[in-house]
């Protein structure tokens, strides 16, 4: 495949010719372009807490799925209608994923996730026998 770079006025021409050039690269490549949203996620003594960044994807377009002690959030971040033409794309659309394995097993039944300013919380509570607990040692 040949490309000609031409001298840009501007980075963006040459932004657009390599963001072409790449993906005309990874076309026909499965899942080449499933983003992966940043997240933490964090252990307290009951539950686990992940959290992901999700910014401007809708409630509706996030799927939240538990299978043993994995936490799997997919979904779609759509690109919006545009009555203009855009001069520069940065921001991430497409197919995202995000899987988590936590470190023991869960209450399933108990699980909960919110979305709020684009953040998606899920907290996944421990498992009744995995939770840690003190045991008061007494004299015979």
């Amino acid at each position: 495949m040949a490309v000609a770079i031409r001298r840009a006025h501007d980075g963006d021409q040459l932004h657009s010719l390599l963001g072409q050039l790449v993906e005309g690269a990874l076309a026909g490549v499965p899942d080449a372009r499933v983003l992966t949203p940043l997240a933490d996620i964090e252990e307290t003594e009951s539950e686990w807490i992940v959290e992901a960044e999700l910014p401007g994807v809708k409630r509706e377009d996030i799927n939240v799925e538990v299978n043993d002690n994995e936490v799997v959030v997919s979904g779609e971040i759509k690109e919006r209608e545009r009555v203009g033409i855009v001069r520069r794309r940065t921001r991430p659309v497409g197919r995202f994923e995000l899987r988590a394995m936590l470190p023991g097993e869960i209450n399933a039944d108990g699980i909960e996730a919110s979305v709020t300013n684009g953040v998606l919380t899920i907290r996944v509570p421990k498992a009744q026998k995995a939770n840690p607990r003190r045991i008061d040692v007494t004299t015979a």
